[in-house]
């Protein structure tokens, strides 16, 4: 048996609900029908793909080619800022 019920919703959430019932070819009905069963079910809304790790490099990590020493690194640094200050 199928009941009558009325619901006071947001016009927005309504216009949302609407175009996306009308975006999968169905109605809206159907759409709040869906989403009342998964609420009442502890359904999760979407299901998330698992988390994929990026690769990790195993290189060894030291100074540029032709930086001598800490200092040259900072300075270079340095002048890279100012550059981009300029540019501003």
């Amino acid at each position: 048996m199928t009941d009558r019920t009325t619901v006071r919703l947001p016009d927005e959430l309504v216009l949302q609900a609407k175009r996306k019932a009308a975006a999968d070819g169905r109605t809206l009905t159907s759409l709040i029908e869906e989403g009342l069963r998964r609420v009442v079910a502890d359904e999760p809304a979407s299901v998330r793909p698992p988390r994929v790790m990026p690769p990790i490099s195993k290189a060894k990590g030291w100074l540029r080619p032709g930086i001598a020493n800490l200092r040259e690194a900072e300075e270079l640094e340095d002048l890279e800022y100012v550059r981009r200050l300029h540019t501003l």
